[in-house]
């Protein structure tokens, strides 16, 4: 896809009209007085990078369990490296980068221990009392769940943050009311009775950008940290048309480079074509659009900010192969399947003495609850533990717990 330098914006210019405007914000749940110094995405931005949820994501696993090594990608690392991805996009579609920013760093504080394994043991457990939901789990512990504020709970986030961090893969729901990817999470619903996040819409440009950086960061990561591994080799790679052309040409430039280094040089290509990519499509789809307001994105038909076909189908090519060799070799399932024994027995031993949550401030009125508001309360707290406590609580609740190496 073919970019159009000379519509970049590269800092300092301003915002396209499509852009979401920080000065005519749809507000906050609770109103505030404005800052003098900071708009209200600057400040959104600055509260959650303030949060205990986004502290906890350092010791959370991405794909690799953190323990295996220093160098693996932990939820924030990745997250930092999307909020990077996401503000160059922003900065070169003349986007509000704080807006862009803050959705890139609040996207996976709903995630619990161990990745994706301990969210689907997560759900399971919690199946018969509305399962679990990441993306909705995000929502409550900025809405709800982070204690910071004297008058409110959660950290009162404007409406357009809020929006970004439910809406920012798509609309939840059809113009008919139908959900777009199955049912909508209740505590999503619950929220929208209060602050309407609109969940037919597409979300703003800023959202839909950090979206996509989700994809490019993961995409590019999970291919070096593989490497790292040694669950991918130079050889796999070449299976992929797109990234056999990368190392050809990084080979040609540099034949004898060490294999660390022959590494970044691929993967800093990757990004580089990828984020080009997108920019590409996002100024023809724009121009074709025209919008003349961040609203005439939210009323569009399709997404702005995604992958060229060709592009897309790359995408679809590294998943595939991500999913073969890492996410389902024999290793990673061992270790998986204990991490998911990790997390069903802490549910089953909160949900039997809820005081064994020693540190939860509701420990003291959970007892009492029937077992529905007791288990939303327990898989709060499951879902914001980190891989260390979670195995450290296991450790001294049970006789063995599995060895994640």
């Amino acid at each position: 896809m073919t970019v159009d330098r000379r519509a970049l914006g590269f800092g300092g210019s301003e915002r396209a009209v499509y852009a979401a405007d920080p000065w005519t914000t749809r507000g906050r749940l609770y109103p505030e007085d404005g800052s003098p110094t900071r708009s209200d995405f600057q400040r959104d931005r600055d509260r959650i990078v303030h949060t205990t949820a986004f502290r906890r994501l350092k010791h959370k696993t991405q794909v690799f369990i953190a323990q295996d090594g220093d160098h693996y990608r932990t939820r924030l690392t990745h997250t930092i490296e999307v909020a990077q991805i996401a503000r160059a996009l922003a900065r070169a579609l003349k986007l509000d980068e704080d807006l862009a920013e803050g959705v890139a760093l609040v996207h996976d504080f709903g995630h619990t221990p161990f990745g994706h394994t301990g969210e689907d043991a997560l759900h399971e457990v919690l199946l018969p009392y509305g399962g679990f939901d990441h993306n909705a789990q995000s929502l409550r512990i900025v809405t709800k769940l982070e204690r910071r504020y004297a008058e409110f709970d959660g950290i009162n986030l404007t409406w357009e943050s809020l929006e970004g961090l439910v809406k920012h893969n798509g609309p939840l729901l059809t113009p008919e009311g139908v959900g777009t990817r199955g049912p909508v999470p209740q505590p999503i619903l619950d929220y929208c009775e209060l602050h309407d996040l609109e969940l037919a819409t597409y979300a703003s440009l800023e959202a839909q950008v950090a979206a996509i950086a989700d994809d490019i960061a993961y995409n590019t990561h999970d291919i070096d940290d593989g490497l790292r591994s040694g669950y991918l080799t130079f050889d796999v790679l070449e299976e992929i048309p797109f990234l056999a052309g990368l190392m050809a040409e990084v080979r040609a430039r540099y034949p004898h480079l060490e294999p660390s280094r022959f590494t970044h040089e691929i993967m800093r290509r990757q990004i580089t074509r990828m984020v080009e990519d997108v920019i590409g499509v996002a100024q023809q789809r724009l121009s074709i659009l025209r919008p003349e307001s961040a609203g005439d994105i939210r009323a569009a038909d399709r997404v702005i900010a995604t992958f060229s076909d060709a592009m897309a189908e790359t995408d679809r090519q590294i998943k595939a192969m991500l999913f073969k060799r890492i996410y389902r070799n024999p290793d990673i399932m061992r270790i998986r399947a204990g991490a998911a024994q990790i997390v069903t027995d802490l549910f089953g031993a909160y949900m039997a003495s809820p005081k064994e949550m020693q540190s939860h401030y509701w420990v003291d009125h959970i007892a009492g609850l029937a077992d529905a508001p007791k288990a939303r309360h327990v898989g709060d707290y499951l879902a914001g533990m980190t891989d260390t406590y979670a195995i450290s609580a296991h450790r001294r609740l049970f006789d063995h717990t599995p060895d994640l190496r």
